[in-house]
């Protein structure tokens, strides 16, 4: 069903959210997720920073508000997409037509055209 306010205004969030394979690489790397947390002010977030769903990128204000989250449909909707590994720029330019092998083409024997002389006339 499309947004009230037209189709584009879904697409427009005010607080940027961070992309799966930003978070599949959060859950890989311990070191990946503390970087992104070190650049949030703890006095800036709700809770102080304390109670951060790592799945979903969310900070909440108590512990029940976080567990409260982890049973609900957008936390379990999101655990589904994560199950999906991301797509690597390789796969995505193989995918809009962009190899990068400049090698040479390979001939197939199902391709190849067997010559013998004198069939076709010409000695």
């Amino acid at each position: 069903m499309p947004a009230i306010r037209g189709a584009d205004s879904k697409k427009k969030t005010r607080r940027g959210t961070r992309g799966l394979d930003q978070i599949h690489a959060d859950v890989a790397s311990k070191k990946h997720l503390q970087q992104h947390l070190d650049t949030h002010a703890p006095e800036d977030l709700p809770g102080f920073g304390q109670h951060y769903c790592v799945q979903c990128a969310k900070f909440f204000e108590s512990q029940m508000n976080l567990e409260k989250h982890t049973k609900g449909k957008p936390h379990k909707r999101r655990l589904r997409q994560l199950k999906d590994e991301p797509y690597s720029q390789k796969e995505a330019e193989a995918a809009a037509g962009l190899t990068t092998d400049n090698g040479r083409k390979e001939v197939r024997e199902s391709e190849m055209v067997d010559v013998v002389d004198g069939v076709d006339g010409v000695s």
